[in-house]
């Protein structure tokens, strides 16, 4: 992270700080910007082979604000076979239409039509039959990134169309901070102890 080699901006919602959980295509940020590679296969290998988590594909994802926009479009793009179940709070929901999406996507991928197959709403919408059983999302009603740049309503609307069930709790007065996770990451808990459990 702090190698000079790393390239970086000084910016919250780009470079180190804002890895889009993608792997990059555009110079410079291609030779070291892999975090999709980093969840799936490098984070989730060690997990399996040193502490035995994951094992016989029971693994299930969950993130907060640009950590949701990843969880939601991994699980969607490697599928219940490699994820038993996903949920999130207060995710990047439609990318490609949002402007830390469009900044993003514009800086590490050579083509902007490589966003689309990291944006969750683009994703669901081209699902053929669901994906998984339920996706649950946590969303607070008073954060200030919702209507610009989190657009649930993209992806529940993208849902109803392809048929997978959304779970959306539009929690009152919530914003975009820890405490807000900290009110409903029990309930995130239980909803994926459900697929776990076997």
């Amino acid at each position: 992270r702090h190698d000079e080699d790393v390239p970086n901006v000084d910016s919250y919602d780009f470079g180190i700080g804002a890895s889009f959980y993608i792997n990059a295509t555009k110079a410079p940020y291609d030779k070291h910007f892999h975090m999709y590679d980093y969840i799936t296969k490098e984070l989730t290998g060690v997990l399996h082979n040193n502490f035995n988590i994951g094992k016989d594909g029971l693994k299930s994802i969950s993130g907060h604000s640009m950590g949701g926009h990843g969880a939601l479009t991994i699980a969607l793009r490697e599928g219940n076979s490699s994820w038993k179940s996903v949920s999130a709070f207060s995710p990047i929901c439609n990318p490609t239409k949002c402007p830390w999406g469009e900044k993003a996507f514009a800086g590490y991928f050579t083509s902007a039509e490589d966003g689309k197959g990291h944006d969750a709403t683009c994703l669901v919408e081209s699902l053929e039959s669901p994906a998984f059983g339920d996706i649950l999302i946590d969303q607070g009603t008073a954060d200030d990134f919702l209507v610009e740049q989190l657009k649930p309503e993209s992806l529940v609307e993208a849902a109803e169309k392809s048929g997978q069930k959304v779970t959306l709790n539009m929690r009152k007065g919530f914003d975009h901070s820890y405490y807000f996770i900290a009110a409903f990451i029990e309930s995130h808990v239980d909803f994926h102890a459900k697929y776990l459990i076997q």
